[in-house]
């Protein structure tokens, strides 16, 4: 059965398996003091342009969702966040389940405004009653977003200098990032992000790892004690080295990126069979996923043939679904799709 259901069906990239092999049985301290985890942290360093990061391996997208924005908020703070973004929809209450409430704006094909992010801040210290009320605290972003759309680089400044206005540290979820970055859409580079927001993580679970995101404090700005902090929220793996390992393959010769590529090279020519199927675009999407409107009927009979994702009802009649591709989507897979459609 054809998949187009998420960018983390397969495995890992040989590569890291490989590596995996070759270092199975060397012995080496636990919970990432080894020289595997050092060599991938000075890798991200180097490639962020950020010799004073801190950089920390964590087991998956939603532990370190919670666990960076419960290290980094007060006790009476909440997290802003789009009201589609991953946080609010689809952690299952994981942050609130810390104690910090998801503060939601509206947001445009998933992306937040800096006016409407500025308007909602004023308007909270506005209030007189605002200390009986949850503070906004920080604020969360997606790179990219969760309808797989891309902030520019002139939209990420001008939610930055609103969130430092109001002192909120800046979070970017790149749990996509690789395939952000490398869109022909995009015009912010690594470096760029990476001075452009107090925390974000490079995304390995969806691009080429068994598992894990790379945790990137641009200017040394890791939360006190944060690594006890990771552990109580049981983000924390004894044989850190499985992490470390597989961004030590990743950053090396660039292969984080250059794997990344083949999403988008595939997710447009899923796009241009659409298109010329007459499938309807919920919105255009310029990384890995691709939604479009169909009738319910056509939904039932297409997930009897192949994997896509339900992702909301358009209206009685209708459902909005999404094709992935991902770093190991195959092109004769993708042609495939066409007799199917």
């Amino acid at each position: 059965m054809l998949s187009f259901e998420n960018d983390y069906s397969e495995g890992a990239h040989e590569k890291i398996l490989q590596a995996f092999l070759e270092t199975n049985m060397e012995k080496t301290s636990g919970y990432g003091n080894d020289p595997f985890t050092e060599s991938a942290k000075e890798k991200i360093r180097t490639a962020c342009e950020c010799p004073d990061a801190d950089v920390y391996f964590l087991t998956g997208g939603t532990q370190t969702n919670k666990t960076i924005i419960a290290t980094m908020l007060q006790p009476y703070q909440g997290v802003v966040a789009a009201t589609s973004g991953h946080v609010s929809v689809h952690e299952a209450g994981a942050i609130e389940f810390t104690g910090h409430k998801v503060l939601t704006v509206p947001a445009e094909e998933g992306k937040i405004r800096a006016d409407v992010l500025q308007q909602f801040v004023a308007d909270f210290y506005a209030d007189g009653n605002y200390e009986h009320m949850v503070f906004p605290g920080m604020v969360y972003i997606s790179q990219p977003t969760e309808y797989g759309t891309l902030y520019s680089k002139a939209e990420l400044e001008q939610i930055y200098e609103v969130c430092k206005a109001y002192e909120m540290p800046l979070f970017i979820d790149g749990a996509r990032l690789g395939y952000g970055l490398v869109s022909p859409a995009c015009d912010v580079t690594l470096p760029e992000l990476a001075k452009l927001c107090d925390v974000f993580y490079i995304g390995g679970t969806k691009v080429g790892a068994l598992c894990g995101e790379a945790v990137v404090f641009p200017r040394g700005n890791m939360p006190k004690h944060f690594v006890t902090m990771v552990k109580q929220h049981g983000s924390m793996i004894a044989k850190g080295r499985l992490l470390g390992i597989q961004f030590d393959v990743l950053f090396t010769d660039n292969l984080y990126f250059e794997i990344a590529k083949n999403a988008i090279t595939t997710a447009e020519r899923v796009k241009e069979i659409l298109k010329e199927k007459g499938y309807q675009f919920y919105l255009d999407s310029p990384t890995n996923q691709i939604f479009v409107v169909v009738e319910n009927a056509k939904y039932a009979e297409l997930s009897k043939q192949m994997k896509v994702s339900f992702i909301e009802k358009a209206d009685d009649n209708h459902t909005v679904i999404r094709f992935c591709t991902s770093w190991a989507t195959k092109m004769e897979d993708v042609e495939a799709l066409a007799a199917f459609l």
